[in-house]
């Protein structure tokens, strides 16, 4: 299987960050940015803190996204290249219905890959679409408006990545496939009890020394989505400035904290094993026998 990048794109003007590196952006053989922002420079696409990937909100689901708010009518443009082989409601189920959670979404199966994988794209809860299936796109074309259709508490665009095939239970988190702004980094980590499980729902808080700037994130809440098998996290956090920061976290009735330099356009890496604290140590090469975590869990758009 072969695949082939797409032309790099001028990198759009904006205010409130700086512009993306090029994508695809590989600072080392582990990370795959490869996709751009599918929400225009000009509004600010942070995603929402207490919508990230793995968190749990309507009904306790879990989240197999990220949604990114913008007012609703703002342009959705695809994040790569490829061919839309979804648009309209009925995602989820795989068939026309408008009772679909994804609401109105457009799924798009891109001309490059991951490692011999297919990836795939997902929009959801628009308000229009602006393409049909089978057409080409390339990235930064506007293929929709951002809305509300779906199972949603507000306007945003609700984004997913896929890997391998076209199912809902084979996403990645997005934070760990967009392309970051120059100068800005990405926090991964594995968050772990004492006997090295999983600590779900764990808030992890963030402080830029420089700035006293503060950010918060949970951990997943569990099974139904999937860790990058290199990084093996259960949290990120994306859209760093660069610089010197405090992470901490409270553990069964202490607190643990470590320092950290976040690096232009990289991915820093930590630990947290329960009352033993915070380390960083880069996470050792997957093997063939790695088991995805449980999908036990019904995840949701």
């Amino acid at each position: 299987m072969r695949f082939a990048f797409p032309t790099l794109a001028v990198a759009p003007i904006t205010i409130w960050r700086p512009p993306l590196y090029p994508t695809p952006w590989e600072p080392t053989p582990n990370d795959h940015f490869y996709f751009s922002r599918p929400i225009g420079a000009n509004e600010i696409n942070w995603p929402l803190a207490h919508y990230r990937y793995g968190g749990t909100f309507i009904e306790s689901f879990i989240h197999t996204g990220i949604d990114i708010p913008a007012p609703t009518g703002t342009p959705v443009m695809a994040a790569g290249s490829g061919t839309v082989i979804w648009e309209g409601y009925g995602l989820y189920f795989q068939s026309e219905k408008f009772s679909d959670p994804y609401g109105l979404a457009i799924a798009i199966k891109h001309d490059f890959g991951y490692k011999g994988s297919a990836l795939y794209t997902i929009y959801g809860h628009l308000e229009a679409i602006h393409v049909e299936r089978g057409d080409i796109v390339n990235g930064g074309d506007v293929i929709g408006l951002v809305g509300e259709t779906g199972k949603t508490t507000g306007p945003h665009l609700h984004f997913e990545v896929r890997i391998g095939e076209n199912d809902f239970f084979v996403t990645r988190n997005p934070e760990l496939w967009l392309t970051p702004p120059q100068g800005w980094g990405i926090i991964a980590a594995r968050i772990m009890e004492t006997n090295g499980e999983p600590l779900m729902k764990q808030a992890v808080h963030i402080r830029k020394l420089s700035s006293d700037q503060h950010w918060s994130v949970v951990t997943y809440a569990g099974g139904g989505v999937n860790s990058d098998p290199y990084y093996k996290e259960n949290m990120v956090i994306g859209d760093l400035p660069a610089g010197n920061y405090l992470i901490t976290t409270d553990y069964e009735e202490n607190s643990y904290s470590i320092y950290a330099e976040i690096f232009p356009g990289m991915v820093t890496y930590l630990r947290f094993v329960g009352n033993q604290g915070f380390y960083s140590r880069p996470p050792s090469t997957p093997s063939s026998s790695f088991i995805p975590p449980d999908q036990s869990q019904i995840p949701s758009p």
